[in-house]
C-alpha cells in the first residue's frame, strides 16, 4: 500500500510540482491550496504524512497544524516557510511538527526529510507495538490464580499502581515472580508508555553498579574516555526495577538514598546535579529488616524503600494454584516446542502438588518444559518428571514390589529399568533421560539377566 501525502499549499506551480516529483518516487500525493481544504483531505483520506505551508489564505498554518495535533493519531507534519519564517518554524517544532523546510528548497532535500520522517514514525509504531503488547501481557488478569491470598495481594497491587510516584518492596523466595508483578505494575500503570528498565544489582561490583546507575563523567576513572548517562537518565519518566536489592554496597546505598530524598544525583566524577522523574521498585529475596538489625543495610534507606511491601507467598503455600499454573505452562511449551501435550495424568499431577518447590514458579516451569520436551505421548506422566520431584523412582511399583521373596539389589535395578522402559514404550534413550544414566549404563543393566 502506497505512502499518502498530503500536500497544504497555496502555491499552484510549487504544489503541482512537488505532486509530480513525489508520485514520481513513489508516494500517493494529495493537495490543497487552503487550510479548510487541507483539513477536509485530513479527515477523509487520513494521510500518511502533512507537508504544510506557514502561509496560507484562509488561516494561518500554525493553527491548521494546532489543529492537526488534537486529533486522534495525528499523522507527522513537515512545516515549509520562506527564510524570513524560520523562526516562527521553530516555534511550529514546540507545537508538535516533525521538521521544517526552508523555501526555496531542493526536492532532493526534500524527499530525505520525508523519508526520515516515515522511518521515524514506523519506528515510534512498533515501539507502541511493544508497549501495547507488553501491557496486554502483564495485565493484572494474566496473573494466574485460585488462591486467596494471591486475589487479596493482586487487588491491593491494583490500587497502588494508579500511583506513578510510590515507591514499592517487594519480598519473595527467588522464583515467585517479583520480576512479573513489577512489570505489572509498570505497563497497567501512569508510566506504561515510558521506559522499564531491570537492574540485577547482584551481577555488577561496587564501582560497576554506581557508575551503571548513575553514569560517570569524562576522566572520572581510568577507562572513562567519554561521558556516560547512567540507568537513572535512561529511565526518566519511566520505572526503575531494582532487582536484589539487598546486595548493593553500602556506598551506592548512601547515593541511592540521597536520590530518593533529593530526586536528584550526580555522575561519578561529577559536580553537577541530574534531575530525573523515575519511580523506583525494589526486590529481594533477603530479609531486610534482620540485615537492617545486623548492620548491613541502612535502617533509612530501608524505610524509604519499604512506603508499600507486598510480599509475595512461595509456591508451596498457594499449591491450588498448581493444577492452573501446570494447564498454562504445558499449553505454552506445547507451542514453544511443537508438540501436541494435553496435560498431566493424575498420577503425575499429584506429584508436582504434594512437591515443596524450593525454586517456586521458575523451577515449575522448568520442570514443565523439560515434561513437554521429552514427551512421547500427548499426556505427562510420572516418568517424564525427575525422580529428585518424583520424591521415590518406585511409587506405584512399590507396593508391588512389597509382595516380592528378597532379591539381589542387580536384579531389582533391572526389573525397575524394565518397567520404566516398557512404560516408555522401549525408548531407551527417555529411559535412560528418566533414570539419570547413560544409555551404555542401561545396556548393561538391561544385559545382567544373562547372569541370573
Amino acid at each position: 500500500m502506497k505512502t499518502t501525502i498530503l500536500i497544504i499549499e497555496d502555491e499552484r506551480l510549487l504544489s503541482n510540482s512537488l505532486k509530480k516529483a513525489l508520485t514520481k518516487t513513489g508516494y500517493s500525493v494529495l493537495t490543497a491550496a487552503t487550510g479548510k481544504d487541507g483539513l477536509g483531505l485530513l479527515g477523509e483520506s487520513s494521510p500518511d504524512l502533512v507537508l504544510l505551508d506557514v502561509r496560507l489564505p484562509d488561516t494561518d498554518g500554525m493553527e491548521v497544524l494546532r489543529i492537526i495535533n488534537k486529533m486522534d493519531n495525528p499523522p507527522p507534519v513537515i512545516i515549509m516557510t520562506a527564510f524570513s519564517g524560520i523562526k516562527g518554524a521553530v516555534e511550529s517544532i514546540k507545537l508538535g511538527a516533525y521538521d521544517y523546510i526552508a523555501k526555496p528548497f531542493d526536492v532532493e532535500e526534500l524527499k530525505f526529510i520525508i523519508q526520515r520522517c516515515l522511518e521515524s514514525q514506523k519506528a515510534v509504531a512498533e515501539v507502541k507495538n511493544i508497549i501495547s503488547s507488553k501491557k496486554e501481557r502483564y495485565s493484572f488478569d494474566k496473573i494466574l490464580t485460585n488462591n486467596t491470598g494471591m486475589k487479596k495481594l493482586i487487588e491491593l497491587t491494583q490500587r497502588i499502581t494508579l500511583n506513578s510516584r510510590s515507591t514499592v518492596l517487594l519480598l519473595g523466595e527467588s522464583g515467585t515472580g517479583k520480576e512479573l508483578f513489577a512489570n505489572a505494575i509498570h505497563f497497567n500503570g501512569p508510566r506504561a508508555d515510558h521506559p522499564l528498565i531491570t537492574v540485577n544489582c547482584a551481577a555488577f561490583s561496587e564501582g560497576v553498579l554506581e557508575s551503571e546507575l548513575f553514569g560517570h563523567e569524562k576522566g572520572a576513572f581510568t577507562g572513562a574516555i567519554r561521558q556516560k548517562k547512567g540507568i537513572f537518565e535512561l529511565a526518566d519518566k519511566g520505572t526503575l526495577f531494582l532487582d536484589e536489592i539487598g546486595e548493593i554496597s553500602p556506598k551506592t546505598q548512601v547515593k541511592l538514598l540521597r536520590f530518593m530524598e533529593d530526586k536528584h544525583f550526580q555522575r561519578v566524577g561529577g559536580t553537577r546535579n541530574v534531575e530525573v522523574d523515575v519511580r523506583i521498585i525494589a526486590a529481594t529475596n533477603r530479609n531486610l529488616l534482620q540485615d537492617v538489625k545486623d548492620g548491613r543495610f541502612r535502617e533509612d534507606l530501608y524505610y524509604r524503600l519499604n512506603v508499600v511491601t507486598l510480599s509475595i507467598p512461595p509456591l508451596r503455600e498457594r499449591k491450588d494454584d498448581i493444577p492452573l499454573l501446570v494447564d498454562r505452562f504445558i499449553k505454552d511449551y506445547s507451542r514453544i516446542l511443537n508438540k501436541e501435550v494435553r496435560a498431566c495424568d493424575g498420577e503425575a499431577l499429584d506429584i508436582l502438588t504434594n512437591y515443596s518447590w524450593p525454586g517456586n514458579i521458575r523451577e515449575l516451569k522448568n520442570i514443565i518444559e523439560r515434561g513437554v520436551l521429552l514427551n512421547v505421548d500427548s499426556m505427562i506422566k510420572p516418568s517424564d518428571i525427575p525422580i529428585e520431584i518424583n520424591g521415590h523412582p518406585f511409587r506405584s511399583d512399590m507396593a508391588k514390589m512389597a509382595t516380592l521373596e528378597p532379591m539381589r539389589l542387580d536384579r531389582l535395578i533391572r526389573l525397575y529399568a524394565e518397567s520404566i522402559l516398557s512404560r516408555l514404550k522401549n525408548n531407551r534413550s527417555r529411559t535412560a533421560e528418566s533414570l539419570g544414566i547413560t544409555r551404555q549404563r542401561l545396556r548393561r543393566i538391561l544385559k545382567s539377566r544373562l547372569l541370573d
